[in-house]
């Protein structure tokens, strides 16, 4: 018996924590980034697949190590339907972006755009974040998944790999519109709450 109680609470409470999550999903704003050698792009251009944005400095280390991880996700889970995305928000990103692709042998786009585009797609404070960020889109461009702008125990948690690997398993098992739109209330992880 006791143990049947605390599975129902377990149960409860997972419940309620999903739906807290739910109110925050969000459609996701534009974002412009320009890619080497293709020119503008649009963030809205990538509708249709679930899409790991990630947000770093072409000098960053710990960016690095993120980029050839996302690099392993975009081989396994790019026949799926994931396009991993790297937008550098660096000075001089612009000049730094086509060698840092090279250097790192992405096997996805990596782009530049402004510090200032990034904060206010994401909702950061100008100046106060940490990178990598990283954001995780659904195939109808909602927004389930944001590391928070400022590193504590629950970003380093939320940046590991078997969490990113769960929220992606999650987003590309959703199909259609109507589908999702069922499980938007259930499947639903927002760095702000611990997963």
């Amino acid at each position: 018996m006791k143990k049947m109680l605390a599975s129902l609470a377990g149960v409860v409470l997972g419940m309620s924590l999903l739906a807290a999550d739910a109110a925050n999903v969000r459609k996701a704003p534009e974002l412009a980034f320009t890619i080497p050698g293709q020119g503008p792009k649009l963030l809205s251009q990538y509708r249709g697949k679930v899409v790991a944005l990630e947000f770093i400095f072409t000098t960053c280390p710990h960016c690095q190590a993120a980029s050839r991880l996302m690099t392993k996700l975009q081989n396994e889970y790019g026949q799926r339907g994931l396009q991993v995305l790297d937008v550098a928000v660096n000075q001089n990103a612009d000049l730094l972006v086509e060698n840092f692709q090279k250097d790192f042998q992405t096997s996805f786009p990596v782009g530049w755009t402004q510090a200032s585009q990034m904060e206010a797609f994401m909702g950061f404070s100008p100046g106060r974040f940490v990178v990598p960020q990283l954001v995780l889109i659904d195939r109808n461009g909602y927004i389930h998944y944001q590391t928070p702008a400022t590193e504590d125990a629950n970003w380093d948690k939320l940046m590991k790999e078997e969490t990113i690997r769960q929220h992606i398993d999650e987003l590309l098992s959703l199909g259609s519109t109507a589908e999702q739109n069922g499980h938007r209330s259930s499947h639903v992880a927002n760095a702000k709450k611990s997963s």
